[in-house]
């Protein structure tokens, strides 16, 4: 069963849905079933992606724990008694 995305014409609702076959899809923000099927990319999920996934994500939680403990210390100097 495949993932949609659609824009709604009615709110302009971005959304993703799960079709099944013989199911006209409708809008979760205003009920409307005038969508608009948006182009998208498929996924692929291997080991390599899952990895570098895990990796992405670490650096990127590395990088905001850096960020915060910089924040925390300047905070700190900036306002000893």
């Amino acid at each position: 069963m495949p993932i949609y995305e659609y824009v709604c014409r009615g709110c302009a609702h971005r959304f993703e849905m799960l079709v099944l076959p013989q199911v006209s899809p409708m809008c979760p923000e205003c009920q409307g079933r005038d969508l608009e099927q948006q182009i998208s990319m498929f996924a692929v999920s291997s080991e390599g992606t899952k990895a570098a996934a895990l990796k992405d994500g670490r650096q990127r939680s590395a990088s905001i724990r850096r960020d915060k403990d910089h924040a925390a210390m300047e905070y700190e100097k900036n306002h000893e008694h």
